[in-house]
This record gives C-alpha cells, structure tokens and sequence, in this order.
C-alpha cells in the first residue's frame, strides 16, 4: 500500500493563486469606480442632492453594475446554488462598504471642514473607497461568491480519490 503526503501550498503559492482573481477584483472596481463617481459628480451638479445623498445614490448604482460583473464574469464559475443567500450577503457587504466610504465623506466634511467638491471627491473616491475595497474583497472571496467545495482544490479531489481506492482495496482484500 502507498501513502502520499499532500503538501499545503506555502502562502506565497496562495497569493500567486489569488493574484488573477484580485487582477478581475480591480478590473470590476475601476469601473464601478468609474460608475460612482460619475453619478456622484452628476448627482451634486444635476440636483444639488445633499452629499451625503449623492454618494449614497452613487454608491447603490456601482454596487449593481459590481454586482453583475462579479457574479456574471469574475465569480462565473463559483458556487450559484443559493443566488438569494447571496444576494443578501453581497447587499450586506456592500452596505457595510458604502457606510466605510461615506463615513469617511461625512468625517472629512463635518469634522475636518472639507467642504469643495474637490476635496469631497478625494475623501470619498480615494480614501473611502480604498478603505472600502480592501474590506469587500475580503468578505466578498470568503463569503458571498464561495468556492464549490469538490472545485476548490484539484489536489484535495485526488487526494481524496486515492484515499476511496485505498479504502475499495482495503474492502476486497478482507473479503
């Protein structure tokens, strides 16, 4: 009987791993960057919305157009058994994102004094967003677009595959 040792990937094989999937988390968030300022900048030129207003407006329509790319390209081939569990989680998650980057408007605003459109723009499309993502990637890849278990792993399949053969064999020979 052989026995083979499955060694775990070393943490920077992990982030090999993960690198095109961040490379298609950027590409999908430089657009819904795109989409959220845009509607951000025509939200407080168009109407004179209240800014926290316009960030909120422009925030849930990049969280549509994210979520179609995510689901639709990036997550195309992950687990879509339960669309409501996930629609809910990502909804969640956004939220979460959204409340990140306008509590960094609302901060720069009424704290520190930011009040041209310039320096609004910075606190919520830079600073804000970057907080933002950061915490979306993390609980978007761990949470909402989960890997399909017998998929995530080829060599957890094998290895799980020569385990039954070696239980068949062990079964036939005490017969």
């Amino acid at each position: 009987m052989t026995s083979t040792t499955a060694t775990r990937p070393t943490l920077l094989q992990r982030l090999r791993g993960m690198s095109l999937e961040a490379v298609g988390f950027a590409v999908i968030g430089v657009s819904g960057v795109v989409v959220n300022a845009g509607v951000f900048a025509l939200c407080l030129q168009a109407s004179g919305l209240v800014n926290s207003a316009a960030g909120l407006i422009s925030g849930a329509v990049s969280i549509f157009t994210n979520y179609l790319g995510y689901r639709y390209w990036l997550y195309k081939d992950r687990d879509a058994s339960s669309r409501k569990r996930e629609i809910t989680l990502f909804l969640l998650f956004s939220g979460i994102g959204l409340l990140i980057e306008n509590g960094i408007l609302a901060f720069s605003v009424h704290v520190l004094g930011y009040h041209s459109h310039f320096s609004q723009l910075i606190a919520k499309n830079v600073v804000g967003l970057a907080a933002g993502t950061v915490f979306r990637f993390v609980s978007y890849r761990t949470w909402v677009f989960k890997a399909m278990p017998e998929l995530a792993d080829p060599e957890v399949v094998a290895e799980a595959e020569l385990l039954l053969a070696a239980e068949d064999e062990k079964s036939s020979l005490a017969s």
